[in-house]
């Protein structure tokens, strides 16, 4: 397992707090995950970055943070609001500087605001792209919203790829079949490894207008980036065709449209386009 020390970082900022939220976390993380942390080499020794990071467990974000919290660059994460409700945890999660993220609500551009003033400050700030667990079958990652994109492209730091692979063996996504014989498997200790790649080269879009394509295409070779990176730890080849929700949530109410057609007697659009 590669180390590093904390001093090689000038601007590493640990506070009294984020090291008493360590000694509280990485024991739990020690107790349940065998560490295989790869590529710290990548990250910037100084100047804020952004680290764009799958999502296949709902305890990615407690792996990711020990595995960046031991690079020398202790991270800020983008959370659910609602985590920021929750005793002690989110007295926690706001005295280490994290930054919570409101869903659907006017408060959302909050959390865009700070992610930029975090970086521009010089620190780390990590995304999830995809915005939630991943719904793809084999667990790649999907497509990513562009929030990621629009902080980088504003601020012009180096976004740095992360995979982490392994998670999904301690607590499955959505406790689907499959990924061990139930919803929680902690023992016996899981190898995880969590690994980083080479900064994005997003140079083609720097200067341009933000526009939605722009935004689009930025975010997808972000997405690339990472599934690169987890196809490395995984040694397979990723899917030709991102996962994209939406597109699969049209087709499962097609789907369900046409069914219900069906059982009532009527003709689904298939037959009607064939007509």
């Amino acid at each position: 397992m590669a180390r590093r020390s904390y001093a090689q970082f000038g601007n590493a900022d640990y506070g009294i707090w984020y090291r008493f939220a360590a000694v509280l976390v990485k024991p739990v993380t020690t107790a349940l995950v065998k560490p295989d942390w790869r590529g710290w080499e990548h990250l910037p020794k100084e100047g804020g970055f952004i680290a764009a990071v799958n999502h296949n467990s709902i305890i990615d974000p407690v792996i990711y943070a020990h595995w960046q919290y031991n690079s020398g660059r202790p991270p800020r994460i983008l959370g659910k609001s609602s985590l920021f409700s929750i005793p002690f945890i989110g007295f926690m999660l706001r005295k280490t500087g994290q930054i919570p993220v409101f869903r659907e609500s006017t408060d959302a551009a909050q959390a865009f605001r700070a992610a930029i003033d975090a970086v521009n400050n010089g620190q780390c700030v990590q995304f999830y792209p995809e915005g939630t667990l991943t719904r793809d079958p084999d667990l790649w990652p999907m497509t990513g919203k562009s929030g990621v994109a629009r902080v980088a492209l504003m601020t012009g730091a180096p976004v740095i790829p992360v995979a982490h692979w392994g998670a999904h063996e301690i607590i499955p996504p959505y406790g689907r079949p499959g990924y061990g014989k139930g919803k929680f498997n902690l023992f016996p200790r899981h190898r995880v490894v969590v690994a980083a790649g080479p900064p994005v080269d997003l140079s083609k879009y720097r200067g341009q207008e933000l526009t939605g394509q722009v935004l689009t295409d930025a975010t997808e070779d972000i997405m690339a980036a990472i599934t690169a990176v987890l196809a490395d730890i995984r040694g397979e080849q990723p899917p030709a065709e991102r996962y994209d929700m939406r597109k699969a949530a049209r087709e499962r109410a097609a789907a369900a449209l046409a069914e219900r057609r069906r059982a009532k007697g009527g003709v689904d659009d298939t037959e009607e386009a064939a007509q």
